[in-house]
């Protein structure tokens, strides 16, 4: 039994990776614990006291995903989460063409309309093929799309780009870029841009370069728990406001999130699990953070950049 006035401590002590096994836990101990009369701290009950967007999440990666991912936000309290279909290609030497960049937005918005109350659909493109990935944005947008999730076709900084992120700043919109190649679960520390599999991926230096040049632009740079030097990162887009960070991923060493919001405010932190649910949820229990805090960057952080466009939570 955790008394309520010793939790932090005790999750501090058993640091993030643990949290997400101690979530899971906790869920499958759940009516187990409700019939203790002595349990004076219900983590599970806290974790769904907090509304919450996850700013990073996909579907059509396997059978019944859409399925199996509403079933694991009900059970954590996750309220909203913004899909997209990954690129089939990491490499980056074939890139995807038009036709192949439509379905993957068409399996989105599918899963969307299943779950209109619970996805944000956000699109995927290919500036390679620049004229059909600029008409196919407003396709998108059409259908209600909120948002774009880059890959490593492109650097987020080359000029193929520029036309398409000054269309995203005349939408309101956020750009989030696929900045690493995740490792897996405990993966080492890498640095960025050594031994890369996709030559193009955008790497810190590369978010710096486009929000200098389009200050009004608004970038989500993904997934600091991914296996990539998350310190580095942070620290490299300490003085760039317009660059925020999603903690998603599955690698989850302790103090990540007091170190973000150290270096970059409270306001430029998402919540975010691309896949990684119970880790996910569970670093923000294990970190040092008020009330306040864990409230806006479990939600208000996010729903904030949405309703920009209009698009946000009520």
């Amino acid at each position: 039994m955790i008394k309520s006035k010793s939790r932090r401590k005790f999750l501090t002590q058993a640091g993030i990776s643990t949290t997400g096994i101690l979530l899971g836990n906790t869920l499958t101990n759940c009516s187990v614990r409700e019939k203790s009369e002595e349990s004076a701290y219900n983590l599970m009950q806290e974790v769904h006291s907090y509304r919450k967007i996850d700013a990073h999440a996909h579907v059509g990666l396997k059978p019944n995903e859409a399925d199996q991912q509403i079933d694991m936000a009900d059970r954590l309290g996750i309220n909203k989460l913004c899909i997209s279909m990954p690129i089939t290609n990491y490499s980056g030497t074939e890139p995807e063409d038009p036709d192949q960049v439509r379905k993957n937005n068409d399996q989105v918005m599918k899963a969307v309309k299943k779950y209109p109350d619970r996805y944000i659909g956000f699109m995927t493109l290919n500036p390679v093929y620049q004229k059909e990935a600029l008409e196919e944005i407003d396709r998108c947008v059409d259908m209600g799309m909120a948002g774009y999730k880059g890959y490593t076709q492109v650097k987020i900084n080359d000029p193929l780009y520029f036309p398409i992120v000054e269309k995203f700043i005349d939408l309101n919109m956020i750009m989030l870029m696929h900045a690493f190649v995740q490792i897996g679960v405990g993966g080492y520390r890498m640095k960025y841009d050594e031994g890369q599999s996709a030559p193009n991926t955008t790497i810190p230096e590369d978010m710096v370069d486009i929000a200098r040049r389009y200050s009004e632009g608004m970038f989500q740079y993904a997934h600091i728990g991914g296996g990539g030097d998350w310190e580095y990162a942070c620290k490299t887009f300490r003085d760039y406001p317009n660059i925020y960070v999603d903690t998603s991923g599955s690698n989850n060493e302790e103090n990540m999130i007091n170190f973000a919001i150290d270096c970059l405010g409270e306001d430029r932190l998402f919540f975010g699990c691309d896949g990684s649910h119970y880790q996910g949820v569970g670093k923000f229990f294990a970190a040092d953070l008020s009330e306040a805090q864990k409230k806006k960057i479990f939600f208000d952080n996010y729903n904030n950049i949405l309703r920009k466009s209009g698009n946000h939570v009520a």
